[in-house]
């Protein structure tokens, strides 16, 4: 029979023959809350003057009343898994030495398991938390499982130590109105996690796994060390990720405690957005090197505050075959340089795409870039928009499915010329280029062999009167020696320069110089204006 149901006599018979950290087997059993304090005062240590149980099966009880574990120690396994706790539940301090599972079970008042400590796994999957639910300062050396769990009123896990992993997929947190600060050594799982109310989130963790996750209103989380998979997430009112600087002051005043990083570095970066509509997300102070983009929605809107950093291309100049390839340095998308590690002519530097990361290419990154660049402009960083840009050219111009043939050959020449209007450098080059070759080609050819001669031709009529002159000029001949000349050279430097500035220099020139001329007043002032261009597009505001 159970232990609610015996005679008097024979319960009093039974708690008698109980020692402290003997196993007891009360499934199913009606605890009213005298005769819970029956059975733990039962089990009394008098050396540490708490309770002291050994393999605690309480499945599918029922406990009316306050049901006080206080400082309680479990030395072996404690299951409460469907218990129904109708009354406030207490296990302040308690000290679970094996696994404890509350798997299924309901608190309808408030259940208290601040500055407990599972030493085993921690199962409180599907649980129902009606009042208010306390982990503060609560230690999980174990893996702590809150799957399915409802917590209808306010969840403290303030100070809660993670030393494994902690997982929260599928839970509704109702009114969390803040959530840490806490620490875990593993990952923070809100896979499929609902939260109804504003709620802060504090986490020093390793990765926080948010996919699918719904956020009802208003949102903030601060962290610490953390990689973030935020896919697929659904929020319809502002939310925020950040990265924390400084350690966690946690609510008694001290810093949280952060052993479990010493190797690690406080940066927080974000492994994906992708099915995210961005209109309402805010990111500050996070590395957006490996995060994928590609499917995000409205990310045009998206805020970027603080220092957001982005992948960048390989450094250095690498050989190919016979011709050198120097990467000017740019912000990349990390499917960017998933895609270029791909091509058979990629060169090292490009980051591999790691499992899970797809397959995407030209065509679905342009889109991407566009959106990024119009998210800078339209926070006034224009010169921040100018590596979105160039990114979504370079798409453009490898892209061989949205984008014509002759299109990418007019790209090719303008990323040639002057990278897209963004590389001054390159437009002085190939100005000073030109500039060379046109003097080469002017003192070659261009300039008359000879100054041309004048000839003046007056007569005087007899008795003297008015003089007329008639003035020819001989017709330039080409040069057929000493044709490269400082005199030559100066020459040819006039006409250059001012062909530059779109000006005639009015020297005599040879036919052949007439059409070099021609020619360097059409491209030099092309290549000055995409250097003056590319300066303007990196400085303005």
């Amino acid at each position: 029979m159970c232990l609610a149901h015996l005679a008097d006599a024979d319960r009093d018979a039974y708690l008698a023959s109980l020692t402290p950290g003997v196993g007891i087997d009360h499934r199913g059993t009606p605890f009213t809350e005298p005769l819970l304090d029956a059975l733990l005062d039962a089990l009394h240590d008098p050396t540490t003057r708490q309770s002291r149980l050994g393999d605690a099966w309480f499945t599918s009880a029922a406990f009316d009343g306050f049901a006080g574990f206080d400082s309680a120690t479990f030395q072996g396994f404690a299951a409460f898994d469907s218990a129904t706790f109708r009354g406030d539940a207490g296990f302040t301090s308690a000290t679970f030495q094996g696994d404890a599972w509350f798997e299924s079970a309901t608190f309808e008042g408030d259940a208290s398991f601040d500055s407990a400590t599972f030493q085993g796994n921690a199962g409180f999957a599907s649980a129902v938390f009606e009042g208010d639910a306390g982990f503060a300062s609560t230690t999980f050396q174990g893996d702590a499982r809150f799957a399915s769990a409802t917590f209808q009123e306010v969840a403290r896990f303030a100070s809660a130590t993670f030393e494994h992993d902690a997982g929260f997929e599928e839970a509704v947190f109702n009114r969390a109105a803040s959530f840490g600060p806490l620490v875990c050594a593993g990952q923070v799982k809100l896979s499929g996690a609902v939260f109804g109310g504003p709620v802060t989130l504090s986490f020093a963790a390793r990765r926080v796994e948010c996919r699918r996750t719904r956020w009802s209103s208003t949102a903030e989380l601060r962290l610490r060390y953390a990689t973030v998979d935020f896919s697929h997430a659904v929020f319809e009112y502002p939310l925020t990720i950040a990265a924390e600087a400084a350690p966690f002051v946690l609510p008694d005043g001290p810093p949280a405690e952060e052993q479990a990083f010493a190797d690690a570095p406080a940066s927080v970066r974000m492994a994906s957005l992708r099915g995210v509509d961005a209109a309402h997300l805010v990111l500050a102070d996070v590395d957006l090197s490996g995060c994928l983009f590609t499917g995000t929605v409205h990310l045009d809107q998206v805020r970027l505050e603080g220092t957001c950093s982005f992948g960048r291309v390989p450094p250095r100049t690498h050989w190919r075959y016979w011709r050198p390839i120097r990467f000017t340095q740019r912000r990349t998308l990390a499917e960017e340089q998933h895609w270029r590690a791909t091509l058979p002519t990629a060169v090292p530097g490009w980051n591999v795409a790691v499992f899970g990361a797809g397959n995407v290419g030209p065509a679905q990154l342009e889109p991407v870039y566009r959106a990024l660049r119009k998210a800078f402009e339209d926070s006034k960083n224009e010169p921040g928009a100018a590596d979105f840009y160039y990114g979504e050219m370079e798409m453009r111009r490898h892209d061989r499915t949205g984008t014509t043939r002759a299109e990418r050959g007019l790209l090719h020449g303008y990323w040639l010329l002057s990278g897209y209007g963004l590389r001054a450098s390159r437009a002085l080059g190939w100005l000073a280029t030109t500039m060379l070759i046109t003097i080469v080609l002017l003192m070659s050819f261009g300039l008359p062999q000879d100054d041309l001669q004048q000839e003046a031709t007056g007569t005087v009529p007899p008795g003297g009167g008015k003089v007329t002159f008639k003035i020819d000029k001989d017709d330039p001949r080409n040069p057929t020696r000493n044709r490269f000349t400082g005199e030559r050279f100066e020459k040819a430097l006039n006409v250059t320069l001012n062909s530059v500035v779109f000006r005639s220099s009015g020297q005599d020139l040879t036919t052949a110089g007439t059409y070099i001329e021609m020619a360097s007043r059409a491209t030099e002032p092309v290549l000055l204006g995409l250097a003056v261009l590319a300066v303007r597009n990196r400085v303005k505001r």
